[in-house]
């Protein structure tokens, strides 16, 4: 299986598809192509929201600010997927999470560079380098990557870490990671620190909001505090835009008052 994954939007990634499947038989899956345009780290971390659920694969990803630029073309491999695409930072917190499941659970991720011959486009790598080197890598296996002539390991990468948020005593502090097409504003501050709180009430920089553990617990139109699917704390509005109720944007920083 090959996945796909881009800030494309259409038809791009039709054009993907079809280098692909002139190259390999296969199978092709789509992740999204709407990830918000060239945000490095909101795709990020969609990505770990999305990739681990998958069987062993090659994924290809392409948010790209950088194409064009001499920013290398990497491959990584994590336990028993590899992972193709710019080296910006996009590939990392996934391959962390993919390294450390499934039966090679432990074992590190490695990266290697990608040596391409010039593209017959230098604002289209997806079709041009990336696509061929998903299609490449499947038929290789990803056990044997580093057999590819195009490969060279590599420790010299564009590392990506989400920030860490800081716990202390009855405060948490962080900030928005992404908003969701709903409007649901995923915060850094891990989840747990709403365990004794659900059916409570805590304070979100400095304006009080109920915690609840699903959105229809409140009135439509209502605020919530809850913790999403991805474990962490969201800030929401039944059948509305969190975002813009309790007034954050990506980056915004939040203090939770427990």
């Amino acid at each position: 299986m090959i996945t796909l994954s881009s800030d494309f939007g259409a038809p791009y990634p039709a054009a993907m598809k079809g280098v692909i499947c002139r190259a390999t038989d296969a199978r092709i899956e789509d992740i999204a192509h709407d990830f918000p345009r060239q945000d490095v780290r909101a795709a990020a971390f969609w990505l770990t929201q999305t990739l681990p659920y998958f069987p062993p694969a090659v994924h290809c990803v392409v948010v790209d600010p950088g194409v064009g630029t001499d920013r290398n073309a990497i491959v990584v491999r994590a336990g028993e997927h590899a992972l193709v695409g710019p080296d910006n930072g996009v590939l990392l917190p996934v391959a962390r999470e993919l390294a450390e499941s499934g039966d090679s659970a432990g074992d590190a991720f490695e990266v290697f560079t990608w040596a391409y011959d010039d593209p017959a486009s230098s604002t289209f790598h997806g079709r041009d380098v990336f696509a061929p080197a998903a299609a490449a890598v499947h038929d290789t296996g990803v056990t044997n990557i580093e057999t590819r002539t195009e490969t060279t390991p590599t420790d010299d990468y564009v590392d990506l870490r989400f920030p860490k948020p800081s716990v202390d005593g009855d405060e948490a502090t962080g900030e928005v990671l992404v908003v969701d097409d709903f409007g649901n504003a995923v915060t850094n501050i891990p989840g747990d620190v709403l365990a004794d709180r659900f059916g409570g009430a805590v304070a979100v920089n400095g304006t009080e909001a109920p915690v609840r553990r699903a959105y229809a617990a409140v009135e439509p139109g209502q605020r919530l505090v809850t913790v999403g699917s991805h474990g962490n704390v969201e800030l929401a509005v039944n059948r509305g835009r969190g975002d813009e109720a309790f007034g954050v944007d990506v980056e915004a920083s939040v203090t939770l008052s427990l």
